[in-house]
């Protein structure tokens, strides 16, 4: 996957109108995944894709 096809944490949470710990809070529940990039024990940047983004606000 293209990380130029990625959005930060803060693209996505300027998009939605959230604060980033709610962005966290809902990848720890399942309402919006992250994939994370960086060190391989799942502890590094999140990204969102842009399509789970558009579905999330299309719901």
């Amino acid at each position: 996957m293209e990380r130029s096809k990625l959005l930060t944490i803060n693209q996505v949470a300027k998009i939605l109108g959230v604060l980033p710990s709610t962005l966290r809070r809902w990848d720890k529940s399942g309402k919006l995944k992250a994939i994370r990039i960086g060190n391989k024990r799942g502890v590094g940047e999140r990204r969102y894709r842009r399509e789970d983004i558009i579905r999330l606000i299309t719901q």
